[in-house]
């Protein structure tokens, strides 16, 4: 394993573009660390330390991704978000302190959170929906990431029209959050909830809209109707 992440770290190195990493920095009001590697070439090298750890069991693949976790470098948090996920299918409930951790430790910022918790967090509660509840501890959390996961954790669920009440709890949690990346994260869980409960979503914007910052609430009628949308921008 130590040779496999010195093999990782010089191919990043040698991926690495200085003109990325400054460009990618736009993305991000927060600085982060990286080597300037595009996310393709993250998937692409991915792949093929998959296939050098098919063999590993998923708790030595699990400490491979606290090491590359503990790197800071946004590349390596990538990598460590896919491996995580790769074991969807032998997910314990007691992986779940493990990703409360990661999430709380780990995460510096929006595009990590959004790829670890859509993918593997997701993908635990739908396997053990017994853990939802635990979400709304998250969603009053000091720590942004933990805040913004909350919502986020939701989205591949939203997709199949799952958890829309836990979706609006956590929102209603979250209503007067001040961090714009917060209220951007429950304005995309309840768009995606409002794809499969339209008129429960629209009810529950039209009840808050006062309360619910315009960046929320943008992101939370995006995909309505042209009707329902016209009426929850109407003064």
């Amino acid at each position: 394993m130590e040779n496999l992440l010195k093999q990782i770290r010089e191919e990043l190195i040698n991926l690495g573009d200085e003109s990325v990493r400054k460009s990618s920095q736009k993305f991000f009001k927060e600085p982060i660390k990286a080597y300037g590697v595009k996310v393709p070439a993250i998937k692409s090298l991915t792949k093929s330390i998959l296939k050098d750890l098919q063999k590993e069991s998923k708790e030595n693949i699990f400490k491979f991704c606290e090491v590359l976790w503990a790197s800071g470098y946004f590349e390596e948090s990538i990598i460590a978000c896919d491996l995580a996920y790769s074991q969807r299918k032998k997910f314990e409930k007691t992986d779940f302190k493990i990703f409360e951790k990661w999430i709380s430790c780990c995460v510096d910022n929006w595009a990590s959170c959004d790829t670890f918790c859509n993918n593997t967090v997701g993908s635990f509660l739908l396997m053990y929906p017994e853990y939802v509840s635990d979400l709304k501890k998250w969603g009053t959390d000091e720590n942004r990431w933990m805040r913004r996961a909350a919502s986020v954790s939701f989205i591949v669920p939203a997709r199949k029209g799952k958890y829309v009440n836990e979706i609006m709890e956590i929102a209603e949690l979250q209503l007067s959050d001040k961090d714009d990346l917060v209220q951007k994260g429950y304005g995309w869980a309840l768009k995606v909830a409002s794809k499969t409960h339209e008129n429960t979503v629209f009810n529950f914007v039209m009840q808050n809209k006062l309360q619910m910052p315009r960046t929320a609430f943008r992101y939370a009628i995006e995909n309505m109707s042209a009707e329902l949308k016209a009426r929850a921008m109407a003064k």
